[in-house]
């Protein structure tokens, strides 16, 4: 199998992977306990395959996720996007984008990452308000004149951070962008174009709701933030409307519902990297062998996705 592709991370100096590793999974947090050994094996193997993008945050695992990619990772032909501003130690925990506290926090991640530069230190989940104080878009782009990361940004949660990080001068922003969520991309295409900014796409499969595997019943373990996501009528209806989908799964070069929706998000050429979040290497060899090939998805088969999936009631 060849290396994962690379694209331009935006205006960066950066070409990274289209496929990048997330690690909030691997770091026990969110979808609960993890094989440590597993962890290591899917590290190497993403390393191995060409991935060279890994997404973290120093709240992963309360900053041990920054430790271990310090420590495993090859400095040299790797790059990681790691995120700041929450205050763990604050009770209860809380978002902290004043410079005094960002300054130790970068500091903190620095040290774990064992890394200078820094490669991409995102802003995580600001509020639009939060990033109208110039003093915080002072320090981020502080961080980068003083050459201390190679490119700073935001990971938003709304069209309206969106915007405001992009027109505040974050060289990268981070989403969520999927089949089913889709819109906030849309919306700030003509911003991610006119600025070139570089775009990574999370929840890419929907926390595996996207995989097409779960029953309306399905029920999640105690730990997994699933279990809060969706009440059981709403889950029944995400379940339901993956019908639209499974037409195009039938397909020789496609095959699965987890192979639209991967091939949907790269075949988004504003998106720089898809973030996936594997929890064991025979995950990885999946969604790597199901990503495709350019064109992932052709014209004609998006704008048909397009027209189910507003019939099913997905907002497109």
């Amino acid at each position: 199998m060849q290396p994962v592709r690379k694209r331009p991370l935006g205006k960066t100096s950066l070409e990274v992977s289209e496929l990048g590793l997330g690690t909030w999974g691997l770091s026990g947090d969110g979808y609960g306990p993890v094989v440590l050994p597993e962890v290591d094996r899917v590290l190497d193997r993403a390393v191995a395959s060409g991935v060279n993008l890994f997404d973290t945050a120093d709240v992963y695992g309360r900053g041990a996720m920054e430790k271990k990619l310090g420590a495993r990772l090859p400095k040299d032909k790797t790059y990681v996007v790691t995120k700041i501003g929450t205050d763990l130690e604050a009770s209860p925990a809380q978002k902290r984008f004043d410079p005094s506290y960002l300054r130790v926090a970068f500091e903190r991640s620095r040290e774990r990452l064992d890394r200078s530069p820094l490669d991409v230190v995102l802003l995580h989940n600001p509020t639009e308000h939060a990033l109208a104080k110039t003093e915080t878009v002072a320090f981020m782009k502080e961080l980068e004149e003083r050459g201390l990361v190679r490119a700073w940004g935001v990971s938003v949660g709304s069209v309206e951070v969106g915007r405001a990080a992009i027109r505040a001068g974050a060289r990268v922003i981070e989403l969520a962008y999927n089949v089913f969520f889709a819109k906030d991309l849309h919306a700030l295409s003509a911003d991610v174009k006119e600025h070139g900014t570089g775009v990574l796409a999370r929840s890419v499969l929907a926390h595996g709701l996207l995989t097409g595997h779960w029953s309306p019943e399905r029920e999640f373990y105690a730990g997994d933030h699933r279990a809060d996501r969706w009440n059981s009528k709403e889950l029944a209806q995400r379940i339901q409307q993956l019908d639209a989908l499974r037409p195009f799964a039938k397909a020789e070069d496609v095959g699965t519902l987890r192979s639209v929706a991967l091939r949907f998000v790269l075949a988004n050429q504003l998106v720089s990297s898809a973030i996936v979040g594997p929890r064991s290497v025979a995950q990885f060899d999946q969604l790597e062998r199901e990503a495709g090939e350019p064109p992932y998805l052709k014209d004609t088969v998006m704008v048909e996705l397009a027209a189910r999936l507003k019939a099913v009631g997905v907002e497109v």
